[in-house]
C-alpha cells in the first residue's frame, strides 16, 4: 500500500480554501432567493457561517444556511442543532418559501459566474490553496501515477482556478458536480477505466468516504479523511476509529506516498 495505482483528491477542502468566496456567494444568492430587506450581511454572520460549512454537501444548501442563520439569529444551541440535524433542517426552509434545490443552486452559480466575467482576479483572490497543494499535484502529474480532481463543485469553477494558479491540469481529470453520480461511482468507472485496483482517494467529507465503504467492489481503495478541511471534530474522531479510513495531515499530504500512513 506504498504507492496508488490512481489517486483522487476532492477539490474544496483538500486542495483549495474557498470560505471566504463561499460565505460573500452564498449571501449574495441568499439575497437572490429570499429578498431580505437589508442586502449587508448582519456582523458576525460569516464567522458564524464558516464553522457550520462542513454540514454543507451540495451548494443548493449554502444559501438555505444564510437564511437558516439569519432567521434563527442567536437563538441557543442553534449551531449544535444545524450540526446534528442539518439534512432534515434544510429542504424545508426552500419548499416553505416556495423555491426549490435548482433554482437555489442556479442563483448560486449564477454569482459564481457573473463574478467570474466581471472580474476573475477578484475572484480568485477570495480563494487560497492549502499549502504545498499546488506543488504536489503538479509533481504527481510529473509521474506515472494517474491523477484526478473528484468534486461535487462545478468543473468549470475548478477549471477556472487552477489554471490561474498556473497549474496545467488535464480538463478531462476533473470530474465535478455536472456529471451528476456519486463520488463512489466515479471511482468504479476510474477503476475499470484504468483496469486499476489500488486507488487513492482524498476526501475532506466522511459521509463521501463511508459511502465507499459500502461498496464491495471498491474494498481495496485506500480512503483518507483530509483532517484540515470542511470537516467536524466528531468526524475525525470517527475517521479514527474506522479501519477503513486513513486520518490524513496537510503536512503528510504534501510528502512522498510512504508517509501517509505513517
Amino acid at each position: 500500500m506504498t504507492h496508488p495505482e490512481l489517486i483522487a483528491f476532492d477539490f474544496d477542502g483538500v486542495i483549495c480554501d474557498g470560505l471566504i468566496e463561499y460565505f460573500q456567494t452564498a449571501w449574495q444568492a441568499y439575497c437572490l432567493l429570499f429578498n431580505p430587506d437589508d442586502k449587508q450581511p448582519p456582523e458576525g454572520l460569516a464567522e458564524r457561517f464558516y464553522p457550520l460549512r462542513p454540514v454543507i454537501e451540495t451548494g443548493w444548501e449554502m444559501p438555505v444556511l444564510v437564511r437558516v442563520l439569519v432567521q434563527k439569529g442567536h437563538q441557543p444551541d442553534i449551531d449544535q442543532q444545524i450540526i446534528k440535524h442539518w439534512p432534515e433542517m434544510a429542504l424545508p426552509y426552500l419548499t416553505e418559501a416556495n423555491l426549490t434545490k435548482v433554482e437555489s443552486v442556479q442563483a448560486l452559480d449564477g454569482v459564481r459566474d457573473r463574478k467570474i466575467k466581471e472580474n476573475p482576479s477578484d475572484w480568485l483572490a477570495l480563494h487560497r490553496f492549502y499549502p504545498g497543494m499546488i506543488e504536489q499535484l503538479g509533481s504527481l502529474l510529473a509521474s506515472n501515477t494517474p491523477i484526478y480532481i473528484v468534486s461535487t463543485k462545478e468543473g468549470r469553477f475548478i477549471k477556472s482556478l487552477l489554471a490561474q494558479s498556473g497549474l496545467s491540469f488535464p480538463a478531462e481529470r476533473i470530474i465535478g458536480k455536472e456529471v451528476k453520480r456519486p463520488k463512489y461511482e466515479t471511482l468504479r468507472l476510474l477503476k475499470d477505466k484504468h483496469a486499476v485496483s489500488n486507488i487513492w482517494f482524498v476526501e475532506d467529507r466522511l459521509p463521501a468516504l463511508k459511502a465507499v465503504t459500502q461498496q464491495p467492489d471498491l474494498s481495496e481503495v485506500q480512503l483518507f479523511l483530509a483532517d484540515w478541511g470542511y470537516n467536524l471534530a466528531a468526524d475525525r474522531e470517527q475517521a479514527r476509529q474506522d479501519s477503513r479510513i486513513h486520518l490524513l495531515s496537510l503536512e503528510k499530504v504534501v510528502q512522498k506516498f510512504d508517509q501517509w500512513t505513517c
